[in-house]
């Protein structure tokens, strides 16, 4: 089963390359931007056909290593 699983800093924490990505955008001409927060993303491939196992994996995961809980959230979804 092939999943995704998205790691984002949480609301209220700095995000400084994302700030740099946002003034690099409108250094560039890039309007209509107001503001930019970056992240990761993992795709990972589960074997298993159990949808509810493979979420609990890769929350498991993203808890362990994948996320720094403390000041980012994860969201998994399956894709496939």
């Amino acid at each position: 089963m092939k999943a995704r699983v998205t790691v984002t800093l949480k609301s209220g924490v700095l995000d400084p390359q994302g700030k740099a990505i946002e003034g690099a955008l409108k250094s560039l001409g890039v309007d209509g931007i107001a503001s930019v927060r970056q992240g990761k993303v993992f795709d990972v491939e589960v074997p298993g056909s159990d949808r509810g196992a493979v979420e609990a994996i890769l929350r498991e995961a993203a808890e362990r290593l994948l996320a720094n809980t403390v000041i980012e959230d994860y969201r998994v979804e399956i894709v496939g």
